[in-house]
Parts: C-alpha cells; structure tokens; sequence
C-alpha cells in the first residue's frame, strides 16, 4: 500500500522549510528521507529558489489541483500587494489599476468568482464585491499563498474559478528559535515629472519578528508593514458611441458611429498603507493545540485627474468629418454655446479611505489516538469610504448671464495612441474661464462577518479510507451602504438662480502643461477644490441656502436607491472521506466529498412609491424625500456540492490527477440591495395605472453555478530541481447575471409594498401591482463553457559546470476558451464580445541566476487581449490591447544577514490600451511610468 497519511504531508511541508522570510545565498541541501518517506525525495534550499522548490513541494503533495507561492518570494519583491506575485502561476492574470495589479482573475474568470480566504476564514471587503482588494494586504505579513484551482468539501464554498488562500505565519513552526526580518525599500517613479504635483519619491518599511519559548510549546510573530507610494500616470480617453448619438456626418446617406467625447487628463496622489499582524500559538502538549491571529490593514488613498474633458460631440455643429467603416474618427466640432456640446476644465479629487481587521481563536484536541477535533471562531470587517469629489468649469462671453462662449475643437484619433487635438480658444484665462459646476458623492460602506467552525478528523486503518473530515460552519454577514450627494450647479444646461457661475481667482488656480506622452495638448487651470467649495458656500449663504447641499427639487433618486443594507446568513456542512487505495499495483491518493450549503439572504433598502405617499427619509446630506419607503425583501436556498479528486501515483515522479465538481459563487454583495426606483403609467383599462420600477440590484438573485473537470500531468525531475506540469480543464456555467426587463412583474407576490392608489393631478388612480415592468438584475439561463490548457515548466540548471550551475527557469502558458458571448453597443453598433477577462492567451517567465550571495531575474507577464472595464466617466466595457509587462531584479546577501536590492517593475514602460471594437476607435492610453527601488533586507 502507498503510505501518504496526513502527517507524511505535514513532514514534506517543514521539510521544505516553512518560515515568514529567509534571505540568504543560494545553497541546496538533500534532506535524508525517513524509512517512511524512502520514496520520496524533499529538497531545501536557500534564496530564489526556495521558493520555486515550496511550491512544487505544496503542489506535489496536496490533495487538490493548485498551486503556490512562498514568503520568500513575496517577501523579496517591492509589489504593492501580493496580487503581482501571484500573476506569475499558470492561469492566473490581473488588471492594472494605477500601474499596479489589484483583482486577479482565475482561468478566464475575473474577481467576482475568485474566493479568498485568510488562514482558511473567510474575508470580506472594503467595497460591495466579492473580490477582496489585494493591494489591503501586504505581501511582508503573508507567509504564503495557495490557488485552488479544484475545491474539496472542507474548503469554504465561493469559487467557481478558484480559491486563494492566504496564510500568515505559525510562529512554531519558525525555522529558528528566534528570528527578526527588516526590510527597507525606497522608489522613485520616472514619470511623475510629466504630471504637475506628483511625488516621484516613496518608500516601504517593513519588519517581523518569530519567536519560541517554554521549550518551543510556545510561539509568537508580529509583524509590520508600512508603504508610502505615489501614483502617477497620464491619460487620453475615447468614450464609448452611444447609439443614440448616430448622425449622417458625411452626407453619404447612413449614419455613422459618434463618439460621447474625449478626455486628456494628468492623474497623481497618493497611497499610504500600515499593516499589522500578530499571531500567537501554545501547544503545551501532543493533545492541545490554541492558536489566535489578529490581521489589520489600514490604507488611504488620494488622487487627483485633471484635465479637459470633450462631451457631447454628436450635438455640435460637425465639419470635415473624417469617417472610417461608418465610425467618425476625426473633423471639427463647434458650438454657438446653445447647445450641450461643451469643453470642459476638469479637476476631480478621489479618495478611498479603508480599514480591514481579521481575528480568529482556535482550538485543536487530539485524544492521543486518532480523533481531533477543532473548534474556530473568526471575525472579519472592512470599512470603506470613497468621496469623489469635483469641479467644471467652461468659457464664457457673459457669466453673470450665463452666457456661453462660441468654441470648437478639431482633433483625430490614432487608433491605440493619443489623439491629436486642437482647441480655437484658450482654457487658462480667469477672465473667461467660469465654473459652473461643483459636486460631491460620498459612499461609505460597512461589511461585518462573524463565523463559527467545527471539525472533526478521524483516522482509520482501513485498506481504502485512510480517514474521514466532517464539519460544520455558520456565519453571518452585514453589508451596509450609504450613498449621498452634494452639488452645486448643472453639468448642461443653466444653472439655477441662486446658483450663478463662480468667478475664478487667481489664487485658487494655477496654470499646468501637459508633458511626457502628452506633450503639446493645450495647457489648463488646475482648480483648488477647497477654495471652489468655499465660494460656493459663500454663495449659497448669500441667497439663504445651507452650505454645499442640493437644493429643495434635486433629483436624488439615484443615491436614495444605492444605500440600504444586506444580510446573509449561512449554515454549511461537509463529509469527506480521505482515499488512500490501490488499483492493481497503481497508488490513488485523494479525497469525495459533499458540501451542503443553506443560504438566507435578505435586503433592507429603499423602494420609490412617489406622490408623497412614503416617510420622511433624509441621507448623510440632509437631503429629504418622502417619495421612499423602507422595505425587506430576501430568499433562503439550498445548495449541494459533491467533489472528488484523485491523484494517481505512476512512478516516484509522476501522477497524474483528476478532478470533477459543482461549485458556486455568489452574487457581489452590493448587488443583492433591495432599493429601487419606480413610475407608473397607463394599463390598457381607463382610469387604472400600473406600477413599474428600475434598479439593477435584486435581492432575488441566486448565485453562479458551475460543473467543473480537470485532469492533469506532474513529472518531477529526480536529477535536478524542477518539474514539468500539464493541464486540462473544462467549467461548465449554469448562468450569469444581466440586467434585465421582467415584465409582467408581479411585485407584491415578490414582496414589495406597493400603494392602492395614487392621485396625479388632482385625480384618484387605482394601482395595478402585477402588470408592470421591473427592470432589474436577473439570472439569465445564457451559460456556457470555459475550457483550456496549462503548461508549467520550473527548471534549476545545476548540472551546467561551475557557477553556472546558479541559472535557472520558470515558466508557464495557458490558453482559455469560452462560448460564453455578452452583447454590447459601446462601440456603435451591437457586437457580440467575449467573457469579461479572458484572456486566451497568458504566459508567464522568469530567468534567474545566484551565484555566492549574487542573484538576479527578469520577469515577464504577457496576456492577449481581453474585455474589461476601462477608465472612464462611467463603467463602460472596452477590449484591452495584448501587454507584456518586465521586471528585474537583482540582489547580494552578505554572510551576517544583510542584503542589497535593485529593482525595476515596468521595465520597458508598457502602457493600458483599450478600443471599443476596433483600433480606430480609440479606448484609453495609459501610461503610468516605471517604478525603480533600491533598497536593504537585514535577518537576524
């Protein structure tokens, strides 16, 4: 029989030589096998390679197909978060926010199907997603990270694409009795010199400390974290081509696509993140084992986009034009100052302020024999602010009377690089420069999740089952969302009387010019938006209105919907039993299982009645409405979840697995809300009307379902270090969610409260409830399969001769497939596109080199183009140009534990592209610079 119990897994993985950091020349040490471990060969070594052989180790000897990264490689990179360092496993791909990769997506799959996990709890998030924000969690205090890529009945239920969990250091399992890391990196951005007050300088702190006491039974780690990072980019923006917008531009009888408009932007801020991590384990004898962690991050960031913004091209007067395949890419667009077609002086101001604590306490007996058993309770919460604020400002011949200026703008589009663009009038005159709008859009969010865990292990003898995990887990989950506004004036339009165009001043402007990729655009006023919003209140208690607030007829609709609450409660169960058999001579590993998931979710929000007929409800502004009513809507389900893996053993170097399951992920949370906004209009009976309502939320939703399969080849090489890995897979998606018209909608069958009658105009209606439209987010029955290929290679050279023996690969490519197809109009007219990041083709290399103390890699991350969301005034779906992005790196360690590095992320300045179909019709170009750090490690 081949022995693979659970404690030979234990054993392989101290053996690899499990700590928070190691920094230290490359050396290899074979480690002699027990007589129980005679057929399996466990390498550890030091520096770089440390954690390529963890990895393969973790990947050879777990019970699921995944794959993982170690402390030493996170700990020894400058990435913001841990999320680049994962970029780097086969199938694993994320998109640049501000340079840095934030979500991450798993097999064509993006952040809404990725579960996450920290020492196995669940997490939440600072916003409304699902997807925890990566860049929360900094990779000094993780000690490794694990993609399960096929889950297993104790893993918690989430992801459809896979699950990461986070794992932070067990002091006891400290390679020394005592060890202290410090870590100190500076940065310097090479580009923060083509934006007007960017920082081109940062910095990162960082230190740990592991120790043992009372004869090792007792374990303490902490750990700290500090980043300061400016964010520094430049921008040109295409917005999409709405098809309403259509207009015969070139007087050849058709109409053509027109752009909403452009923008050209300079973005910089500010980033600054303090994480903490503490972590103690007592383990005063073989049957107990009490462990508590606590995890607290804490990151602000503050940014800026100024520039100009082109709205409205469609309702100018257009000239010479110049039209490619029905698409407008170019001519000149005027106005008199009547229309909505305008020039805009942006300044925009946004900061994210979020905080994410995670504690848990657990305990583990063992009766000496083969029972444990292990009892967890764990809490997670974030809290999310996000403020928007900005300004708009356009030329004017008369501003006390509102009196636009005539202007134009002549411009091409050059497919995925900047346009050219030429105004007729000057954008930095005080004179004539008024601004006519300010606002502001809080939207602060709260997520609080308690759980409690209960497992049991029990081992057997027998020939088949070499043990069996049953569990069960509850937890409860509150999300809370607030959404206010405050503005000042009209983005078209005259503003009211009361709000008349503020006149600018000098000492609350100063000119900027446009460098770097953007050089030779018009210059423009940078607008201090502190001083904006202080003459705006001085205007407003001029004629007698409170500070900054809307006035008594804005339209709010849109913010009363967004706050509300959701509430989730679930109670899961799981049996798995752990196989350990033989087919004829052939050695089978592995895990079948079920997990049994009861979910009841429920929302609390605000639902439009209008005419009066709800309660006084104001928002964070003071902003008063009577039109809402408060009402709770929600549904309980059931859900079963079988999974089997098995890992067939061929030789001491080769297995082969396979794996099938039913997975799910639920909705993001900020889409299971309950508000709504609401009309009624005319039934086909006289004197009745029929409610109808809008929103793109539901609290009906189900969550994504999927079958999935996978099967895969492991060759671990015996002579040298490294391995060869192949593999398949095949997810089968039951559904997606789409928003959607229902009609007819019956909503008090549903739960909606909706009035008898309603008197418009002095006449009394009767209200029909269930014939109406509800627009509305839905599971659509439009699934579809995502199937691809892996390939992973992992190389050390050190068979080559002398100090070549330090050269070494590693490297993966994957190819994803999906029929699933989403229907968009962005680019004009109605075009089928793929699922929402994939890409089809991924590949990810590094070539490294160590040699006495010396080390050094060049990194390479490349994916084919994908559709995602793209920088703009509103979510609009673009498709994103293939990019390759390089990092360097280069090291020495001294013997006394010091260690100089180098590094370079972006190293070839590789920009975000994007285009709404076709080249010609211009996306986002943006480029962000690269990122040099130079900097000191010092162990102890």
């Amino acid at each position: 029989m081949f022995q693979f119990k659970p404690s030979l897994l234990t054993i392989a993985l101290i053996a690899a030589g499990a700590s928070m950091h190691t920094y230290a020349a490359d050396e290899t040490t074979k480690i002699a096998p027990s007589a129980e471990e005679e057929s399996i060969e466990v390498i550890e070594v030091r520096g770089f390679r440390t954690s390529l052989i963890k990895s393969l180790n973790s990947k050879r000897f777990a019970d699921t197909v995944s794959e993982s990264i170690s402390a030493d490689d996170l700990g020894a990179l400058p990435d913001q978060s841990i999320a680049d360092a994962l970029t780097r496993l086969p199938g694993i791909t994320a998109v640049r926010t501000g340079g840095q990769a934030s979500g991450l997506n798993i097999r064509g799959l993006d952040g809404d199907f990725v579960f996450t996990t920290l020492n196995g709890r669940e997490q939440v998030t600072t916003g409304g997603k699902r997807a925890i924000e990566f860049d929360q969690y900094p990779s000094e205090l993780i000690n490794q990270a694990t993609v399960y890529k096929s889950p297993k009945a104790s893993l918690i239920e989430g992801g459809v694409a896979g699950t990461v969990e986070l794992k932070t250091a067990d002091p006891l399992q400290a390679s020394k009795e005592h060890n202290f890391t410090l870590n100190l990196r500076g940065s310097f951005n090479d580009k923060a010199g083509d934006v007007s007050d960017a920082d081109d300088l940062g910095n990162r702190l960082s230190f740990s400390y592991q120790g043992k006491f009372l004869e090792e039974t007792l374990g303490l780690a902490l750990g700290y974290a500090h980043l300061y990072q400016p964010s520094v980019s430049s921008q040109f923006i295409g917005l999409q081509y709405p098809s309403w917008q259509r207009r015969d531009v070139n007087a050849d009888g058709s109409d053509d696509n027109i752009s909403e408009g452009f923008e050209m932007q300079q973005k910089g801020g500010e980033e600054t993140r303090d994480g903490y991590m503490g972590a103690i384990h007592w383990q005063p004898n073989d049957n107990w084992s009490i462990k508590g962690d606590l995890f607290h991050s804490k990151f602000d960031s503050e940014t800026f986009a100024r520039g100009f913004r082109v709205k409205s091209l469609a309702n100018g007067n257009i000239s010479n034009a110049v039209v490619e395949d029905g698409t407008m890419t170019g001519g000149t667009v005027s106005t008199e100052g009547t229309d909505n077609f305008a020039v805009f002086v942006v300044n925009d101001n946004d900061s994210k302020y979020s905080e994410l604590t995670s504690g848990a306490f657990n305990i583990e007996w063992n009766n000496g024999d083969a029972l444990t058993l292990a009892a967890d309770i764990s809490y997670s919460k974030a809290d999310g602010k996000f403020v928007n604020g900005g300004t708009r400002a356009v030329i004017y011949d008369d501003m006390d009377n509102q009196i636009r200026s005539a202007e134009s703008v002549t411009y091409q589009l050059n497919g995925l690089n900047p346009a050219d663009v030429n105004f007729a009038k000057d954008y930095t005159d005080t004179a004539t420069l008024g601004l006519r709008e300010v606002g502001m859009w809080p939207y602060d969010q709260q997520n609080d999740l308690i759980a409690y865990k209960l497992d049991l292990n029990y081992q057997l003898s027998d020939s088949f089952i070499s043990s069996v995990d049953v569990g069960v887990r509850y937890s409860q989950r509150e999300f809370n969302a607030q959404r206010s506004q405050a503005g000042y004036g009209s983005e078209f339009g005259n503003n009211p009387d009361h709000m008349p165009v503020i006149r600018l001043t000098d000492d609350m402007t100063q000119v900027v010019n446009f460098g770097g990729d953007l050089s030779g655009y018009p210059s423009f006023l940078r607008i201090d938006f502190d001083k904006a919003v202080d003459l705006v209140n001085a205007q407003l208690a001029s004629t007698g209105n409170d500070p900054f607030s809307p006035s008594a007829n804005w339209e709010n609709n849109w913010t009363m919907i967004q706050s509300g609450s959701v509430n989730e409660d679930v109670l899961a169960g799981y049996v798995q039993a752990n196989l350990d058999f033989e087919i004829g001579n052939l050695p089978v590993t592995g895990n079948i299982g079920v997990r049994v998931v009861n979910t009841d979710q429920s929302s609390k929000g605000l639902q439009q009645v209008g005419f009066g007929l709800g309660e006084e409800i104001a928002d964070d502004n003071g902003v008063i409405s009577s039109d809402y009513i408060r009402n709770e809507i929600g549904k309980t389900y059931t859900d079963y979840l079988p999974s089997l893996n098995l890992n067939f053993h061929l030789t001491e170097n080769d297995q082969i697995r396979f794996a099938a399951a039913s997975v799910m992920a639920r909705p993001p949370i900020n889409k299971l809300k309950s508000g709504m906004g609401s009309w009624y209009d005319d039934t086909s009976t006289p004197g009745e009307k029929k409610y109808n309502a809008w929103g793109n939320t539901s609290p009906l939703l189900d969550p994504f379902y999927a079958d999935q399969y996978d099967i895969s080849y492991e060759h671990y090489f015996s002579d040298t270090e490294g391995a060869i890995a192949i593999a398949l897979f095949y997810k089968d998606i039951k559904s997606f969610i789409n928003d959607f018209t229902v009609q007819p909608f019956d909503f008090e069958a549903a739960g909606f409260i909706v009035p008898d009658t309603i008197i418009e105009n002095g006449v009394e209606y009767p209200v029909v409830k269930d014939e109406g439209q509800y627009q509305t987010a839905v599971n659509n029955d439009n699934g579809g399969y995502i199937r691809g290929i892996e390939l992973a290679y992992t190389q050390v050279f050190d068979f080559l001769p002398d100090s070549w023996s330090g050269l070494g690969f590693t490297g993966s490519y994957s190819f994803s497939d999906s029929e699933v197809e989403f229907e968009t109009d962005l680019g004009g007219e109605p075009r089928a596109i793929p699922l929402p990041g994939l890409s089809e083709h991924v590949v990810n290399t590094t070539l490294f080199y160590g040699y006495e103390g010396f080390e050094t890699r060049v990194s390479m991350r490349y994916r084919s183009e994908y559709v995602s969301e793209q920088v703009a005034v509103e979510s609009q779906l673009a498709y994103f140009a293939p990019e390759t992005i390089i990092d360097y790196q280069a090291s020495y360690a001294l013997d006394n534990g010091l260690k100089f590095l180098f590094q370079v992320n972006n190293l070839t300045d590789e920009p975000s592209k994007t285009h709404f179909g076709e080249e010609y019709q211009t996306g986002t170009i943006q480029t962000f610079g690269r990122q040099y750090f130079l900097g000191l490690s010092y162990t102890l």
